[in-house]
């Protein structure tokens, strides 16, 4: 797996300051994708085990909230193996740390179906996953307002409830206010 950057002081893609991987590769292809280099699987750098220390580092100050992972695509199987070497690490290191994860997948439709990859490995990276941003980036869907996703039809969901409910299930507060207004969206 390669990956496109570390983030070690992101404000955009979860709540409070977090750390950021942005891995390499992805096949959805969206059309004007904010991060559309990150496509080739071989673009940026190797993942390593030092990888995973500079990342644990990173994320070891108290004001560090948690982990963003974004791509590319980090559920692309080539991606799978050294996704769930990092989110194990972190989990076991670090439980205290909130773990969010954006996807062009579906939640139920793909993930939990088995679409993607070896399913049970699919499983357990989902189990070190608290808040999953699903869906594709869909330009014409596109909003400003919209606070931790890009367009309308991508969900913020909390994986620990969905797993146990077998359904989805919307992290509660976040995903219903526009930045900066009361707005309240429907579901």
């Amino acid at each position: 797996m390669n990956y496109a950057v570390i983030k070690k002081f992101d404000i955009a893609n979860g709540p409070g300051v977090r750390v950021s991987l942005f891995v390499s590769g992805c096949r959805h292809r969206c059309k004007n994708c904010f991060n559309s280099e990150a496509w080739d699987f071989s673009y940026g750098k190797p993942f390593t085990k030092g990888t995973i220390e500079e990342i644990i580092t990173a994320l070891s100050p108290k004001h560090i909230e948690g982990f963003s992972l974004l791509g590319g695509e980090p559920f692309e199987p080539e991606n799978q193996e050294g996704i769930l070497s990092v989110l194990k690490e972190i989990k076991k290191r670090l439980p205290e740390k909130t773990v969010w994860c954006y996807t062009g997948f579906e939640f139920d439709n793909q993930l939990l179906a088995g679409k993607v990859g070896q399913k049970k490995t699919v499983l357990e990276i989902l189990s070190h996953i608290d808040v999953l941003v699903d869906g594709k980036f869909v330009e014409e869907l596109k909003s400003p307002d919209l606070i931790f996703r890009g367009s309308s039809n991508q969900r913020i969901i909390d994986v620990k409830k969905s797993l146990e409910a077998n359904e989805v299930i919307w992290l509660d507060g976040v995903w219903q206010r526009r930045m900066g207004s009361g707005d309240i969206y429907e579901r």
